[in-house]
């Protein structure tokens, strides 16, 4: 993992509202379905350089309370069909976990390595708990990014 400063960045997607407890059911999980329901109706334009993100937003405590989920993207032409939400991913610094390989396998690794890093008492860093997020440079990739103090 490193630490890395990210300046403020625009993305548009589909999003909805969820907390830990309810991701970790198969039956209740609510991301998996949102990311189906975007690569039905986004189009990304990956050779003119667009890119995938997920954003993790709006929390409500910490890793116990409620937040925010949006799969979207740094798309220009947004689809005038589709009611996309706007977010922000704020300028700060982030401690960014790489994982490659498989999905769905990549983003579990890489979240089940977040997940334990911060459960540590000995953590070097702590969670801002204001904007995370997930960057795909390709399908096989994947960098998770978490806001620190």
């Amino acid at each position: 993992m490193t630490i890395r400063n990210v300046s403020e960045k625009i993305l548009h997607g589909l999003s909805i509202r969820t907390d830990n407890e309810t991701e970790m059911s198969a039956e209740k999980g609510k991301i998996g379905a949102l990311w189906q329901q975007f690569d039905k109706v986004v189009d990304v334009d990956y050779q003119s350089g667009e890119r995938v993100y997920g954003v993790y937003f709006d929390y409500e405590s910490d890793a116990h309370g409620q937040f925010s989920v949006l799969a979207g993207f740094d798309g220009k032409n947004l689809p005038a069909s589709i009611p996309l939400q706007k977010v922000v991913i704020s300028t700060g610094k982030y401690l960014v976990f790489k994982h490659k390989g498989e999905m769905p396998q990549i983003a579990i690794d890489g979240w089940t390595e977040v997940w334990n890093y911060f459960s540590n008492p000995e953590a070097k860093h702590q969670r801002a708990y204001s904007t995370d997020f997930e960057f795909y440079p390709n399908y096989n990739e994947i960098e998770i990014h978490i806001a620190i103090k």
